[in-house]
């Protein structure tokens, strides 16, 4: 049993029938879902298209229909390509600055060739062992290596 009115009801001004099919796709609590859909469609139009398809797939299509007349009304040029055309560009740019990216990684692995040689030996034993010895007064012993050079002769 329908307790109220559903949207599009609600906005043609009628009585709600207990059969209504667009009692579950437009709730009463959403009118501006519904409002969308009839500027765009025409809510007679809407109408007869979820009568003409099955019942498992009217929820989908009044999903998409609102998806669509609410971009339409965003962007009446354009509507939903508008914001397909615009992820389309971002992913072109981020492939750019992908390919760029990995250019200048390869151009700096080409620079440097121990890079990957050091990297395929890397051992955390090793690379201590090869610190130089520390003596117990080192802290004491520290000179800069600027003191040895004269800067401003």
């Amino acid at each position: 049993m329908i307790y109220g009115r559903c949207a599009a009801c609600k906005n043609q001004r009628r009585r709600c029938p207990p059969d209504c099919i667009f009692f579950p796709y437009f709730p009463p609590n959403d009118s501006q879902r519904f409002a969308f859909v009839h500027r765009i469609y025409g809510g007679s139009n809407v109408g007869k298209k979820l009568q003409q398809l099955p019942h498992y797939v009217r929820e989908e299509a009044a999903n998409n229909l609102y998806l669509e007349a609410k971009c339409r009304i965003q962007d009446p040029v354009y509507g939903c390509v508008g914001i397909i055309s615009k992820l389309y560009q971002q992913i072109h740019d981020t492939q750019i600055e992908l390919a760029k990216i990995q250019t200048q990684i390869a151009f700096h692995k080409l620079q440097n060739p121990q890079f990957q040689a050091e990297k395929s030996n890397f051992n955390v034993e090793s690379n201590l062992n090869s610190l130089p010895p520390q003596s117990n007064n080192s802290m004491g012993q520290f000179q800069w290596p600027s003191q040895a050079t004269n800067w401003f002769n």
